[in-house]
């Protein structure tokens, strides 16, 4: 027995094997709790109404385990009786990654939190929300809380962090002097996420661009105009510019002027305002009460007819106003009504 009472390094081989045996301990406990958690616990949230639950219980076994690893760590190191440099170096370090298992902890809590609020965001509003956007703020929340973990652990450790943080203000400060216009883009992200202007697949008109959203990201936003062109958009220019998104309309207006000849007799005129009439009565795409049809000024080479309708919200606005010019265009010529076309009078004297 006298083997467990040598000096080793001024602690006694008892003394050594008791410090292992805590710390295998606490690493076999660690593993038990990883398992409970990883499956109990798992299961027994599932039965919960809740799906957010689920999600942070799924996220905190390895936290927990390294926290639990940690305690073990400061439970052995009392065992044993060390130099007061070395005693003073670990227990710096135990607080130091004691605080950084903790933000760990709050990181992954708060990034399930994010992704649970923006799936339920998802499925109210019914809309197609780019997955940067939930990056963005997953992003935004590690960066702060390991930046915050990383400043409590260290001052609780004994280090001078206030030189620390003033060098970051003023790199901090040279970085956003430099990146300014990426920092605007960023934040025109974040406003058309919060006020959302427009959705994924909406038509719109910004400036000189108009076309169909098809991608919407941190910095910029990408619009398809009619050519088939893929127009990229800083975010910033949403900012400070009028946004006008053709898709919330309740339905979208056409106005057509349909020229007769000059010399159309007025039963003619009464005809086609009466298959203008009818063509929006019987097609199912068009608002009916809002058309607007009636022979409206005489030209100088034609007797025009405003014909104005609108076509329904959600339907396909070329495919439409394509049937019902066609349509209009057959029951003329059944109707024989001529259209007129420019025509210049020459006079030889």
């Amino acid at each position: 027995m006298n083997i467990f009472h040598q000096q080793l390094y001024h602690n006694t081989l008892q003394q050594w094997l008791t410090a292992g045996a805590i710390l295998l301990a606490a690493v076999l406990l660690a593993r038990g709790i990883y398992w409970m958690i990883s499956l109990i616990l798992k299961r027994f949230t599932k039965h919960t109404e809740s799906e957010l639950d689920d999600i942070i219980i799924a996220r905190i076994d390895a936290p927990v385990a390294l926290g639990i690893v940690l305690i073990g760590f400061r439970l052995a190191i009392e065992q044993l009786t060390l130099s007061r440099p070395i005693e003073n170096y670990l227990q710096r370090a135990f607080i130091l990654m004691s605080a950084l298992a903790i933000t760990w902890l709050l990181t992954r809590i708060v990034r399930a939190s994010i992704e649970y609020y923006f799936q339920q965001y998802w499925d109210r509003e019914n809309a197609t929300v780019d997955e940067q956007m939930m990056q963005l703020g997953k992003r935004a929340s590690v960066i702060v809380l390991w930046s915050l973990g990383a400043i409590v652990g260290l001052n609780n450790a004994g280090f001078d962090v206030g030189a620390l943080i003033a060098g970051l203000g003023i790199g901090g400060l040279a970085l956003a002097l430099a990146a300014q216009d990426t920092v605007k883009n960023i934040i025109g992200g974040m406003v058309i996420f919060i006020d959302k202007p427009f959705r994924f697949g909406d038509f719109v008109k910004i400036k000189d661009v108009e076309g169909m959203v098809v991608y919407v990201g941190i910095r910029s936003t990408r619009i398809r105009n009619g050519a088939g062109r893929l127009v990229t958009i800083p975010n910033s220019q949403f900012t400070d510019s009028q946004i006008e998104n053709i898709s919330s309309e309740p339905s979208r207006r056409v106005i057509s002027y349909l020229q007769l000849e000059q010399d159309s007799s007025a039963e003619k005129i009464e005809a086609a305002v009466k298959i203008l009439r009818d063509i929006v009565t019987e097609s199912p795409n068009v608002n009916e009460k809002d058309s607007l049809i009636f022979f409206e000024k005489f030209n100088a080479s034609s007797l025009d007819i405003n014909f104005t309708y609108y076509i329904k919200a959600g339907r396909d606005f070329q495919a439409v106003q394509t049937e019902i010019n066609l349509e209009v265009v057959r029951r003329f010529r059944q109707a024989e009504i001529m259209l007129a076309y420019p025509t210049q009078t020459v006079i030889k004297k």
